[in-house]
């Protein structure tokens, strides 16, 4: 009897779906169930910090800063803006120590009534240190005074004097050896003898530049065979050179405007040149004179006044300044509106702007020219064809002027052709002053200007715009005054001033007019040699036509062809 299924038959299917469920259980176990965060609750924003406190600035009062102040050395000041005296760089440097050197002893020479002979001598040492050494045979110098001459700054006997000099600040010479002494610790060497009857003093120096005050490391007395005269001995940081801007370049011109000097040169390497003298004659002597009324300004009239002893103000005017007589000092406080009898050392800034005023609406004759000694032409071209060889020579001096109630003399040369100059480049401008060479600044120098503000091509050169011409030409300005308007301490530019720009201007228009006249005539002259040669090569054409027309015979071919070169000759000389 077949059994009834039962109704448990579906509990297997249950089962497997028991099994199944279970499966899946263990499945969804293995999967890691993402739980989501719950969102946070917004929190209220949390404090800002509090900046941190800054440190109090510090400041200075009054009695701070006061503590602080000190004066100034003028050695102090130009250990550190040694540049300001040409001391920028180790070739200028040596050249500026040279130059100090010698022109001191030129002009010593030259206010003593001697002719100068001066010897230069420059040792290497190393390859940036030398030793150089400037001797002359000059009047030599006190010993009280060499301390102070050698070792401090600003002293000397020009700065106060209206007369021409090399020198005018009392700076260079002790400059070259605070600078020696900065650059090798080395102090400067002196001997000097003002006669064979006194004994050489020998002074070893150094400058303090705190106080701008000499100490003395040596001084003694020495047997010198000279008998009068000084040697400077400085070591110092340089370069030595050959060109332009060098000792051997400022050497040559100085003998350009110094005919009357002797010059010997020992350049390192025991190579020596010589500048012999073409002039055995001193330049003529200069006087020094009084300021002129219309060159002064006013703070210096007030220092004038509280100086003079004058007890009036016609009487302090006549004795205080040039050109200035009692007539033109009775005009001049006319003009002013002020007694001539006022006490001159009671007399207001209100008087004196007055007094400047009446100065100057009086016509006052030009301050004297004898405190000022020109080159002169003859001698100017002498000192320059003994350095520059060349075809043509012109030179000139201007009439003396006034600026700023200095009075200068302008004089101008050129030196045209020769083989040593090339004709393919422009021309070489040499600048003077006081028969100093100017070799560094060109650009920054009046006088360059001026000669670039000439039109050279009215002379028959070429001149590019804006330039020198071009030519086989040197060009030489010279100026000669009392004070020397220089651009800086270190002397190397004049500054421009109308009046020194006309007086250039019309020098070098003057040479060049000169300049054009040769070469006018060197023109038609080359002209005729050229027609005379052409002549010359037809004239035996000419015999030989002749023989064959009408019929000359050899002899008189000869005279004819003799004759016709007799008479091209005489034209030639003609």
């Amino acid at each position: 009897m077949k059994k009834k299924k039962s109704a448990n038959v579906p509990a297997k299917t249950s089962k497997k779906s028991a099994a199944g469920k279970k499966t899946s259980q263990k499945k969804a176990v293995r999967k890691k169930p993402v739980m989501k965060k719950p969102a946070a609750k917004k929190s209220a924003p949390a404090p800002a910090k509090a900046p941190r406190a800054k440190k109090p600035r510090p400041t200075e009062t009054a009695e701070s800063m006061a503590a602080r102040q000190r004066e100034i050395s003028i050695s102090e000041f130009f250990t550190k803006n040694r540049h300001l005296l040409g001391f920028d760089n180790p070739r200028k440097a040596l050249l500026t120590a040279v130059k100090e050197a010698v022109d001191n002893a030129l002009d010593a020479c030259e206010d003593a009534g001697i002719l100068p002979e001066v010897l230069i001598e420059i040792k290497e040492l190393s390859a940036s240190r030398y030793r150089l050494a400037v001797q002359d045979n000059g009047p030599g110098i006190v010993k009280r005074q060499i301390p102070n001459i050698f070792g401090k700054l600003l002293y000397g006997s020009k700065f106060h004097r209206l007369k021409m000099s090399r020198g005018q600040q009392g700076i260079g010479i002790s400059a070259a050896g605070m600078y020696g002494m900065l650059t090798t610790g080395k102090p400067v060497v002196i001997t000097s003898r003002t006669s064979k009857r006194h004994p050489a003093h020998h002074f070893e120096l150094q400058i303090d530049t705190k106080k701008n005050k000499p100490e003395i490391i040596v001084d003694t007395e020495i047997e010198w065979e000279v008998h009068h005269g000084t040697r400077v001995e400085i070591e110092l940081e340089g370069k030595h050179t050959r060109g332009r801007q060098s000792v051997d370049e400022y050497l040559r011109q100085t003998a350009i405007t110094n005919p009357h000097i002797s010059v010997e040169y020992r350049m390192p390497g025991d190579e020596n040149i010589s500048y012999e003298r073409t002039v055995k004659e001193l330049p003529p002597h200069t006087k020094e004179i009084k300021p002129h009324p219309q060159g002064v300004e006013l703070g210096a009239m007030l220092g004038y006044l509280k100086e003079s002893k004058a007890p009036s103000l016609s009487g302090f005017l006549q004795e205080e300044f040039s050109r200035v007589t009692s007539k033109v000092a009775a005009e001049i406080c006319a003009n002013a509106g002020l007694s001539p009898k006022a006490y001159a050392k009671r007399i207001g800034r209100g008087e004196v702007e007055k007094l400047m005023q009446g100065i100057k609406a009086t016509k006052i004759m030009n301050p004297p020219t004898n405190c000022v000694a020109p080159i002169g032409e003859e001698q100017l071209v002498k000192g320059l064809a003994s350095v520059v060889p060349a075809d043509f020579y012109a030179s000139t001096t201007r009439p003396p002027a006034v600026y700023r109630g200095n009075p200068f003399i302008i004089e101008a040369a050129l030196a045209y052709g020769g083989e040593e100059q090339n004709g393919d480049s422009p021309a070489r401008l040499l600048r003077f002053a006081n028969r100093v060479p100017l070799l560094y600044q060109q650009g920054a120098c009046c006088t360059h200007r001026c000669s670039v503000q000439v039109n050279w091509r009215n002379y028959s050169l070429q001149q590019p715009r804006g330039a020198l011409p071009v030519g086989p030409l040197t060009i030489v300005v010279h100026m000669a005054s009392v004070w020397v308007p220089f651009t800086s301490e270190s002397k190397e530019a004049i500054a421009e001033y109308p009046e020194i720009e006309e007086q250039v201007i019309r020098a070098l228009q003057e040479c060049g007019r000169k300049l054009k006249i040769f070469l006018s005539r060197r023109r038609r002259e080359a002209d005729t040699e050229r027609k005379q040669d052409y002549i010359k090569t037809y004239i035996p054409h000419i015999g030989i036509g002749l023989r064959a027309l009408i019929g000359f015979s050899e002899r008189e071919e000869q005279h004819v062809v003799k004759s016709l070169t007799g008479l091209l000759e005489r034209a030639r000389d003609k």
